[in-house]
């Protein structure tokens, strides 16, 4: 165990040797024999596997080695060859309570499950049970309630069939309650977006990273996050354009880089500088460093337009293709840069540093992650985001756009295919019409307001197709006590996770296939499809042998439980689908037919095929038929006051990680190695505080709500982060944030920027 008060350690560079020295530690945990490296020489190509990990594009010119660090550890953590069996729960110390005590990367590295499991509230345990029995008590148990007390729940793993059909289930049980794992990080983007572009999704394709002229990056790390996107950035630096990035932490992936399939660069340990400049701005300080971007813009274009010389604003896009340019420009001219300098924590040189770099590109590409979408005033992130684009047109034209970075692989597709708590979303007049029912139009709810109503006892059951959502929820111990209250719980799963040990009073563990295994159905081998972050569609064929005999696939759990649950339909042939993935997708079409026309033919094309965003052709789907620049109300993001002793704590993740998976406890970007109980502060903040660094303390939400949430034992270190932000990592600081506490719009939980104190433990 590495000696936390030696912590940081000098980062290196992302990708190298580091980068293969991760996946290796995880193959020699996971071992399952040298087949699992063949596996990874299939990852995100035609006719291939399609990553497990995050949503980035796979580019229609593959390279031999298609896939990431992360994209390697997560093949190899769902390939591993340890099996978590039914005989695992007869030991005497593997009771559901004892393993409460145990880590999450503990439980998962007990295997991949491998038959259906029931709890058994006498022993404590959970116990194996046919798919019939699994599927007949889950049945018994959600008829009985009224259709709005259950809740169904998607983590963006199962691809686009399985969705279309668990939505389908959830309609015809009577709900429109179908959150999603977006509902915790991009809603805000789902939400914000909309209101101002009329697109819920980003406006890029891969084509336009290849011909920008500069990338802005806000609250987006791809060295942890999408290390694929380092490759186009890479080259991008090759050709002279310009990166220019905003975050509080300093991400050795946005710092340098040495590609670990370039020869020279692995011999030499040549590294390619990534970003031009690098401002850490304060947690929730992109508002106000937006604005005086924006500001430089407008004064600049004033002063060029008196001088008689070529304009700096794009006027002729801006008069015909927007709305509100006058008041927020006026609002720009407005802003001082006192303010703008202390909401922000930047220097007024350093933003105009900045925006000379985004006067001076014809081409722009705006990134972000949820650096900006998990704010109280995250939408407001986003809507300044695009005012900065919408100032030189670099929305809708060649190598510029809108570029929010997804998470899980699927995430964007399931809301693509019907996954959503709105009901304005989906065509349910299409979905009557096809299937003979009648769907519900009252909206859902989102996993806030889930959340909210399973406190509040109106929710008796929920469903999981996938995650770990009580690990990943804020309010995290008020929620387990809410957890095991339910009639139902039902997690589809591969491992053992922390959502597992609250069981309800009915509970089941249902073990579903890998991506990577092969999908046999009555029908033959079936093909399973996703959509990435620039809405591109992709067929992805699994290819090893399943985990288990007992393993379903995601699709044949949910017409299980759905020809076990519902009354029978002639127009629900649950069975006929199972057998055919194809006629799902024929469905889809149906449903959906500008964006997936001639889907079955077109799913193997490499790249995957567009299914198309009006903003990416200047369509505003707006309520004005324009883009929208939005004036701020606002100068920071975080929706509170700060006070003496409170900090804004960002959670992050670390190079080890998935969401809430843990493949181990290196996160060699930032220099910690051997613990994930750290939290990162400013050394003068340390100094001021009469604390020391590696002195162990323990963290106090700050939410002035009644409610006490606090988290201890964790090593104090001294880290470059700016004065009055604190760090510290995801999932474990979800303790201490109220489920309250989310951006007003979307109601995303405001994840980076918790009000927090901080005392010796």
């Amino acid at each position: 165990m590495t000696e936390t008060r030696d912590l940081p350690h000098s980062p290196g560079p992302a990708g190298g040797w580091g980068s293969l020295k991760g996946i290796a530690s995880v193959f020699g945990e996971t071992w399952n024999g040298p087949a699992s490296l063949a596996t990874l020489g299939k990852l995100n190509k035609p006719k291939g596997v399609m990553c497990v990990s995050c949503a980035w594009p796979k580019p229609a010119n593959y390279s031999a080695f298609e896939f990431c660090e992360n994209g390697a550890k997560a093949t190899l953590w769902e390939l591993t060859g340890t099996r978590c069996k039914p005989e695992f729960w007869l030991h005497p110390a593997h009771s559901v309570t004892a393993l409460r005590d145990w880590k999450d990367h503990d439980l998962e590295m007990t295997g991949r499950l491998t038959h259906p499991m029931r709890y058994d509230a006498a022993t404590d345990r959970y116990v194996a049970v046919t798919w019939d029995q699994a599927f007949a008590g889950i049945a018994a148990a959600l008829k009985p309630l009224q259709p709005d007390e259950a809740v169904f729940y998607a983590s963006g793993h199962a691809g686009l069939e399985a969705s279309y059909l668990y939505a389908l289930l959830a309609r015809a049980f009577g709900t429109n309650n179908l959150p999603q794992s977006s509902n915790m990080c991009h809603e805000t983007t789902s939400v914000g977006l909309t209101k101002v572009i009329g697109s819920p999704v980003g406006t890029i394709v891969w084509a336009d990273l290849e011909q920008t002229d500069a990338f802005f990056f806000f609250g987006q790390n791809p060295g942890t996050n999408s290390p694929r996107f380092l490759h186009p950035l890479k080259e991008a630096k090759g050709r002279g354009a310009k990166i220019v990035t905003f975050n509080p932490i300093l991400e050795q992936g946005l710092v340098s880089f040495v590609d670990p399939q370039s020869p020279v660069g692995m011999l030499t340990g040549k590294e390619t500088k990534i970003s031009d400049q690098y401002h850490q701005l304060k947690a929730g300080g992109d508002i106000a460093a937006m604005l005086g971007m924006c500001k430089c813009v407008v004064e600049a274009d004033d002063a060029a337009r008196a001088a008689g010389k070529a304009e700096v604003i794009d006027h002729p896009f801006v008069n015909q293709h927007t709305t509100g340019f006058d008041d927020f420009a006026a609002s720009c001219r407005a802003a001082t840069w006192a303010d703008i300098e202390h909401e922000s924590g930047l220097s007024e040189a350093a933003i105009r540093d900045a925006a000379a770099v985004y006067i001076a590109a014809e081409k722009v590409i705006g990134v972000y992650g949820m650096g900006l979408t998990q704010h109280a005033h995250g939408a407001t992130n986003i809507a300044m985001l695009v005012n900065l684009l919408l100032l030189r047109g670099n929305i809708g034209k060649p190598g510029a756009g809108c570029c929010p970075v997804r998470g899980h692989s699927n995430v964007q597709g399931q809301r693509t295919v019907g996954i959503a708590e709105k009901a304005h979303l989906v065509p349910l007049d299409t979905i009557d019409e096809l299937f003979g029912i009648t769907a519900p139009r009252e909206d859902g709810y989102n996993i806030v307001e889930a959340t909210e109503a399973l406190f509040a006892g109106k929710v008796r059951a929920f469903i999981c197709l996938g995650g770990n959502l009580l690990r990943a929820i804020p309010d995290q111990q008020k929620l387990e006590a809410a957890w095991a209250a339910q009639d139902l719980t039902v997690m589809v799963s591969t491992k053992l996770n922390r959502s597992h040990l609250f069981p309800g009073k009915h509970a089941y563990i249902l073990p579903c296939l890998g991506r990577y295994e092969t999908d046999l159905q009555a029908g033959g081998v079936q093909t399973v499809t996703s959509e990435d972050s620039f809405s591109m569609i992709n067929g992805s064929i699994g290819h090893r042998k399943p985990v288990s005999v007992e393993a379903k696939s995601e699709l044949a759990i949910v017409t299980g439980i759905a020809k076990a649950t519902l009354a029978p339909n002639p127009g629900l042939k649950w069975d006929e689908w199972t057998a055919d993935y194809g006629l799902v997708r024929d469905l889809i079409e149906r449903t959906y037919p500008e964006e997936f026309h001639h889907y079955n033919k077109r799913m193997y094309q490499a790249g995957g095929f567009y299914r198309g965003n009006g903003a990416h052709q200047r369509i505003w789907k707006t309520e004005s038929g324009k883009a929208v620049f939005t004036t701020p109300g606002e100068r920071n993001a975080v929706g509170f006051e700060d006070a003496p002793g409170r900090y804004r704590l960002i959670t992050m993740r670390s190079n080890d990680q998935f969401n809430t998976t843990i493949y181990g406890y290196s996160d060699r970007f930032r220099g910690i190695e051997g613990t994930r109980d750290v939290l990162l502060m400013n050394p003068a903040d340390i100094e001021a505080a009469g604390l020391t660094n590696g002195q162990t303390v323990r963290l106090v939400g700050d939410a002035e709500d009644g409610v006490d949430r606090q988290l201890g034992g964790l090593t104090l270190t001294g880290y470059n982060i700016p004065a009055g932000t604190v760090a510290g990592y995801y999932p474990e600081c979800n303790v201490l944030i109220a489920i309250g506490h989310h951006d007003e719009l979307s109601k995303t939980p405001a994840s980076k920027s918790v009000p927090v104190r901080v005392v010796g433990d």
